[in-house]
């Protein structure tokens, strides 16, 4: 194991031990090239990783079908509840370590890493370990036969995680994977794979046979398209982009038809009546589109607010905006830290200067900070028509655009003047007109004064272009299981 472990000093002097192979049969292997992993705070290589291809993603596939014949599938409930328990309590013990390298690998601030990141992956851990012994079926009763459903575990599934959260995405995939009795091969994002092998290691410790679990790290044309046709996983989640989503989809359907969830893009609005609390409305709005220097696929980033208070609104969503601290994201006192690469850094850019082609006013921001680190500062667009590439398109990034509307049904329009679906939010003291606009909008979460609230407990997924499947909750579990019904004959003639 320790010729893939590498050495890393932060700013604050933490050393930090990186894992840098392939997590397959519960060793650390090569991969079949390697690729570097930066640091978009400083535009610095932080270290090479293994890079699978479909060699590697076959032997990951390989181990995963053992285990589950040979192991998984006749290890007790109990026993993989104490398992991934025991995974949640290491994760907890070594937090501070996985906060840091989520940050130096993916530039979100540490305070950041460490109340939603690692947090999260560990509330989701054992918030699906107690499933484990808690999924069965129905029995059906009718004269002279029984009939029962067994709900049965798919076997070998997968899970192709992000970039924007690392950590979090793994335990979506992860975790409700491991709940129902499966064995899982994930694949990080080539950007950002740090964290999931720190992770893999933690599963080593934790006492999980070789081979349920495999963490591989490669690029998605090689290593994720090699997963999503590979006849032997029946199953595969993938969050991302709905280009690359259609994809994985086409794959699926090209090989073994296997079961495809898919939590894509969004371009989700944030309606904010004349009746909402307008200084907590801005709040949320903020945090809404700029956490996460916006990297967030259900970000409220068009904003639509009632005619009557547009104009106190803009003046004061800029004053609250210029309030953010933007920078080194390893100081305790950053909200705003870089994108996550040079390429993702232009992509936005060319938003910003196709929104001021297309007649949008650029109200604040718009510039890059600095000559090191892919730092932009958080974009305002107003005066926009929903025609626009900037309230069309997603763009991922700290750019936000801010309409008008007269009244419930011009908002509920204006709502769905795009091809996603994946959440909304809307600021009311009116209770009752929240109900009516949340049951209107075409999307797969609603907000009610207050935005990206998610948690373990309630689903999350898209409407239209913005996905297929749930992930988190019960509903969760369902992705990951089979139903098989079994008649018995007690007296019947045939």
């Amino acid at each position: 194991m320790s010729d893939f472990i590498v050495n890393y000093t932060t700013s604050k002097g933490l050393v930090l031990k990186l894992q840098t192979g392939l997590f397959i049969n519960n060793e650390f292997v090569a991969g079949e090239n390697t690729l570097n992993t930066i640091n978009p705070a400083t535009e610095q290589v932080i270290c090479a990783v293994q890079a699978a291809e479909g060699k590697q993603v076959d032997a990951a596939v390989d181990a995963a079908e053992k285990a589950y014949e040979q192991v998984w599938s006749k290890t007790t409930p109990q026993e993989r509840q104490r398992l991934m328990l025991k995974l949640a309590e290491l994760i907890d013990r070594d937090a501070e370590e996985l906060a840091w390298i989520e940050t130096i690998d993916n530039g979100k601030a540490i305070t950041f890493s460490r109340y939603a990141d690692v947090k999260g992956i560990a509330k989701t851990l054992r918030y699906y370990a107690g499933y484990t012994d808690k999924i069965h079926g129905k029995t059906f009763g009718t004269p002279g036969a029984l009939s029962y459903t067994l709900h049965e575990p798919i076997g070998v599934t997968a899970g192709i995680i992000p970039w924007n959260f690392p950590l979090v995405m793994l335990g979506w995939k992860l975790a409700p994977a491991l709940a129902t009795g499966n064995v899982v091969i994930i694949k990080t994002s080539e950007l950002t794979p740090l964290s999931a092998l720190k992770v893999a290691t933690l599963i080593k410790e934790a006492g999980f046979p070789p081979g349920v679990v495999n963490i591989i790290t490669g690029y998605g044309h090689l290593a994720g398209e090699a997963l999503a046709r590979h006849p032997k996983v029946g199953k595969i989640a993938f969050t991302g982009s709905t280009n690359v989503g259609r994809l994985i989809l086409k794959a699926a359907a090209e090989t073994n038809l296997k079961k495809v969830t898919l939590e894509l893009g969004g371009k989700s609005p944030n309606i904010i009546f004349d009746d909402a609390d307008l200084d907590k409305a801005i709040k949320w709005a903020h945090r809404g589109i700029f956490f996460n220097q916006g990297q967030i696929c259900c970000a409220g980033s068009r904003i639509y607010v009632q005619e009557g208070i547009y104009d106190t609104f803009i003046q004061k969503f800029k004053q609250y905006t210029s309030k953010g601290v933007l920078g080194d994201p390893q100081k305790e006192t950053t909200f705003q830290g870089p994108q996550i690469s040079q390429q993702q850094l232009d992509r936005i850019i060319g938003y910003v200067n196709q929104g001021q082609k297309e007649g949008a006013t650029l109200y604040h921001g718009g510039k890059r900070i600095g000559n090191k680190g892919y730092f932009i500062e958080p974009t305002i667009f107003t005066d926009v028509t929903s025609q626009m590439k900037i309230v069309q398109e997603e763009i991922f990034g700290p750019v936000v655009v801010i309409g008008k509307f007269k009244d419930e049904e011009d908002a509920i329009k204006l709502a769905h003047e795009t091809t996603y679906g994946l959440a909304a939010a809307v600021f009311t003291e009116n209770v009752t007109r929240a109900a009516r606009i949340s049951s209107r909008l075409q999307a797969g979460t609603v907000w009610v004064n207050c935005l990206l609230e998610l948690e373990e407990n309630t689903p999350f997924g898209g409407y239209r272009q913005s996905g297929i499947g749930r992930e988190l909750g019960p509903y969760g579990l369902e992705n990951y299981l089979q139903v098989k019904t079994v008649k018995i004959n007690l007296n019947r003639e045939a």
